[in-house]
């Protein structure tokens, strides 16, 4: 028979009580248990382990040598158990310890929603908090514990410190415009034709500003004469929707837009403009339960559109 399959919870529990105290009556008391009870259960276990892991040492007992080896085993497997427990617990009440998600754009339209949707139909009962902003606005807020995990575009090395970065999928920066825009039915188009309509730009504190402006060097593009900074997705929406504007962001963004027809994406070359999205999460501070559940969602809606 295979020895895993003998061992039990209370065998592990036992034995980490006995070496903690040294004493077998001792552990006994704390685990309620009578003396004979807590040496018949070590006895079974040294009989699983085949070697002895408890020796006497004049009126009292140390661990042997052996039993230092297996105690570090068991110390941890007892520890995982009592900590999947607790998250279980943890899980099971509404005033359980919330989620704190941070969006950029270019997920919180598409890839957030079905995740908190998700997550509100599997039962789940610790609440939810989601904000959106600035990249380094919610990096800030990641470091100082104030968020849990942000998703977005993958940071510039700089920004890194204390984080940790997850590629989930990639994604690149477009010019997006009406269906019925002027310049959606080129094929091409003169980059000076930028300058005849209003042109939406992410802010200099943005993530994909610096993409931005490598797409404008290298297409010979300088900067609109109507430009319009903002990383409000809000406007952005509502502005090219009524105007005959063009909003240069993440496809993700506007990625339903352009599913139904909406808006277009014109004939401009942004392959440059490609970089990963994922999760960043704190390098010191492990997630909630609550929290690696969330992200287990995130990553199988990215897993399953691929």
């Amino acid at each position: 028979m295979n020895s895993l399959r003998r061992i039990k919870l209370r065998h592990l529990e036992t034995f980490v009580e006995v070496a903690r105290l040294k004493s077998v009556s001792r552990a006994a008391e704390n685990l309620h248990l009578t003396q004979p009870a807590v040496t018949r259960t070590i006895r079974e276990l040294e009989d699983i382990c085949g070697r002895p892991l408890v020796e006497r040492e004049g009126r009292g007992i140390r661990i042997s040598l052996h039993g230092e080896i297996f105690l570090k085993h068991a110390g941890s497997s007892l520890a995982a158990a009592r900590n999947g427990i607790n998250a279980l617990a943890e899980l099971s009440v509404a005033d359980g310890p919330k989620i704190r998600l941070g969006a950029l754009p270019t997920v919180s339209a598409t890839i957030i929603p079905q995740a908190v949707s998700d997550y509100l139909n599997s039962g789940m009962r610790n609440r939810l908090k989601v904000i959106t902003g600035e990249n380094r606005a919610l990096l800030d807020q990641l470091r100082n514990g104030e968020l849990d995990l942000v998703m977005g575009r993958l940071p510039a090395p700089e920004n890194m410190q204390g984080l940790i970065f997850e590629p989930l999928f990639r994604d690149k920066v477009i010019l997006a415009a009406r269906a019925d825009h002027p310049l959606a039915t080129h094929k091409q188009f003169r980059v000076e034709a930028l300058n005849e309509f209003p042109v939406l730009v992410p802010t200099r504190q943005s993530i994909i500003r610096p993409f931005v402006d490598r797409l404008f060097i290298e297409q010979g593009i300088t900067e609109p004469e109507q430009v319009i900074e903002t990383v409000s997705d809000a406007f952005g929406r509502r502005f090219v929707e009524d105007y005959q504007a063009i909003w240069i962001i993440s496809r993700g963004v506007v990625s339903a837009e352009i599913e139904s027809g909406r808006f277009v994406s014109l004939p401009v070359d942004t392959d440059s403009t490609i970089g990963s999205v994922g999760l960043c999460t704190s390098a010191d501070t492990a997630l909630t339960p609550a929290g690696s559940y969330f992200a287990d969602i995130i990553r199988k809606i990215v897993a399953e559109a691929e």
